[in-house]
């Protein structure tokens, strides 16, 4: 991994005087790492780059969509030519993941966070919630009495079929064959 060295062509004063330099349209060409090179040399100093990211986080989900973030800010440069070559691309790649990572700190509200929680519903003065309950007491209107009662415990209550046969009386088949009795005829009302 140490030797997928992309080395920049440099000319110290003492050797400018020995050796011709190219002109100004080649060096500018050859400063610049093509997108082949770059995925070359970004796969090549990946596995390392991962396991200094996953020793910063210490979450390996964080490792890699750091190590992602990263390929994904260098490889925008590379394909738009503006990603020069490196000595060391390691330590380049590890320097712009280190940056990433500080902004993460510094900002944590710019990131996307796992919450248990639903967002808050809007207020609407509760007239969503009310018409939703018109409609469905509607259509229940429409089903017969055992219907209604096997859609209301499986599907409402979230009670299962063996459990809504004790407090109906009745046996798990016959709730179950109730039930979708019941909801084909809320779906032939809703089709219409």
């Amino acid at each position: 991994m140490e030797n997928t060295r992309i080395a920049t062509p440099t000319t110290t004063s003492s050797e400018t005087s020995e050796t011709t330099t190219p002109s100004a349209s080649t060096t500018a060409f050859t400063d610049h790492m093509t997108t082949a090179e770059f995925d070359e040399a970004f796969t090549a100093v990946m596995p390392r780059l991962r396991r200094r990211l996953l020793a910063l986080t210490g979450n390996p989900h964080d490792a890699d969509d750091l190590l992602q973030e990263t390929y994904l800010r260098l490889s925008r440069r590379a394909r738009a030519h503006t990603l020069t070559r490196q000595q060391q691309p390691y330590a380049y790649t590890c320097a712009a993941a280190q940056n990433l990572l500080r902004d993460r700190w510094r900002h944590p509200s710019r990131q996307e966070r796992c919450t248990d929680r639903l967002p808050e519903r809007g207020w609407d003065g509760g007239f969503a919630g009310r018409e939703a309950e018109a409609v469905t007491a509607a259509l229940l209107r429409g089903l017969s009495p055992k219907e209604a009662a096997a859609v209301i415990l499986v599907d409402i209550e979230g009670l299962t079929h063996d459990m809504a046969g004790e407090r109906l009386g009745a046996h798990r088949g016959t709730v179950q064959r109730n039930r979708m009795r019941g909801l084909a005829k809320i779906r032939a009302a809703l089709a219409t």
